[in-house]
C-alpha cells in the first residue's frame, strides 16, 4: 500500500509539473506544439501507459495550455490571434504525442515479430482494448476543456473538437495502423504462445523514451507523415 502512496504521489507531481511547463510552453512561445509534443511523452515514459495514468497527463496539458493563454489574453492587448494559434498547436502536440505513443505500440509488435515472438494473448487483449480508448481520451479532455472555460479559449478548443471529430485525428489514423499489426500478433500468439520476454506496454515505454530523446529521430509519426 506504501508503493501504491508513493507511486500517486510521483504522478501527482509529474503531471502537475507537465501543466505547468505547457502552461510555460505557451507563454514563451516558439515552436508550442513540438514542445507540448516532447513534454507529454516524455512523462508518459514516466507515468506508465495505462488509460488512467493518459487521461491525467492529456487533462494536464489543456490545463496548461488554457492558463498560458488565458495569462496572455488577460496581461497583454492584441494577443487574442497569438493565444489562439498556440493554443491550436498546443492540441495538435497533444494528438501528436498520442500518435507517437499509438506509433511505438505498432514498432514494438513489429519488432517481437521480427524476432519470432509473441506476447501473451492476455498483453494483447489489454494493448488492443487501450488503443481502442486512446483517441477518445484525447477527444473527450478536449470537449472537457472546452466546457469547463469561455470565451476565446472556450471557442477555440469547440473548434478545433468540431474539427477533429468531423476529419479524425493524427491519433485515431495511427490507431488503425497499429491494430492491424496487433491482429497479426493475436493470430500468432493462437498458434504459439510463449512469453516474449517484456511486457508490450514496457517495450512501448522504452521507444517512446528514445523517440522522446531523440535517439530514434528515424521514426515518422503519423501527424508527420499527414504534414508532408
Amino acid at each position: 500500500m506504501q508503493n501504491d502512496n508513493h507511486d500517486a504521489t510521483h504522478t501527482d507531481k509529474d503531471v502537475t509539473q507537465l501543466a505547468e511547463e505547457v502552461r510555460k510552453a505557451i507563454e514563451q512561445g516558439g515552436d508550442v506544439e513540438n514542445a507540448v509534443r516532447n513534454l507529454t511523452l516524455k512523462t508518459m515514459h514516466s507515468n506508465g501507459l495505462d488509460i488512467e495514468s493518459l487521461k491525467q497527463i492529456a487533462t494536464a496539458v489543456m490545463e496548461g495550455a488554457q492558463a498560458g493563454a488565458q495569462q496572455k489574453i488577460t496581461h497583454a492587448t492584441g494577443q487574442s490571434q497569438t493565444a489562439r494559434s498556440q493554443i491550436t498547436q498546443a492540441v495538435s502536440g497533444l494528438d501528436g504525442a498520442f500518435a507517437q505513443l499509438a506509433g511505438a505500440s505498432k514498432l514494438a509488435l513489429e519488432e517481437a515479430a521480427g524476432k519470432a515472438k509473441q506476447f501473451s494473448d492476455s498483453d494483447l487483449a489489454k494493448a488492443r482494448a487501450d488503443l481502442e480508448d486512446l483517441e477518445d481520451v484525447f477527444l473527450d479532455t478536449l470537449k472537457q476543456t472546452a466546457s469547463a472555460t469561455q470565451g476565446l479559449i472556450a471557442e477555440t478548443l469547440q473548434d478545433l473538437l468540431t474539427h477533429a471529430q468531423h476529419n479524425g485525428t493524427a491519433v485515431g489514423r495511427q490507431i488503425k495502423d497499429t491494430l492491424a499489426v496487433l491482429a497479426h500478433q493475436v493470430a500468432s500468439a493462437g498458434r504459439a504462445q510463449f512469453e516474449a520476454g517484456v511486457k508490450l506496454t514496457q517495450m512501448t515505454a522504452d521507444l517512446l523514451y528514445k523517440i522522446s530523446t531523440g535517439v530514434l529521430s528515424g521514426i515518422t509519426s503519423q501527424t508527420d507523415r499527414d504534414k508532408k
